[in-house]
């Protein structure tokens, strides 16, 4: 299965592949913003994407209310440093399956990717 990161920040986007890596997933596309998450989105046909909040030219809550408006129901973790509870429940009712607040471990994203593939049927 194909992982699409969307995160600004290039430091957290290798050690989310790290962790991807370690937990066996290989198959992952990068996007340093919204703008190019979409695209990527469009082009890769991800089947899981790990979303950021805060980035420059779209940020995540607007990504994700895009490609929902689209129709797209790739499922979407919200991985972000936002930690309030205002915060997690607009990301959900945004349309996101999941969240977790970095930092993270690898244990916790495991967990996180099995609840949401397995809330939407999707295997690994």
């Amino acid at each position: 299965m194909k992982i699409l990161l969307v995160d600004d920040s290039r430091t957290i986007r290798n050690i989310q592949k790290n962790i991807l890596g370690r937990l066996g997933y290989e198959d992952i596309a990068e996007a340093a913003d919204g703008v190019e998450g979409i695209e990527k989105l469009n082009s890769e046909n991800p089947g899981l994407i790990l979303l950021d909040w805060n980035m420059p030219n779209m940020d995540g809550i607007t990504f994700l209310k895009t490609i929902r408006a689209e129709g797209n129901t790739t499922p979407v973790i919200m991985c972000t440093t936002e930690a309030e509870k205002s915060r997690v429940v607009q990301a959900i009712q945004s349309g996101a399956n999941n969240y977790v607040v970095k930092p993270f471990s690898t244990d916790t994203m495991a967990e996180k990717i099995e609840q949401t593939l397995s809330r939407v049927g999707t295997s690994a």
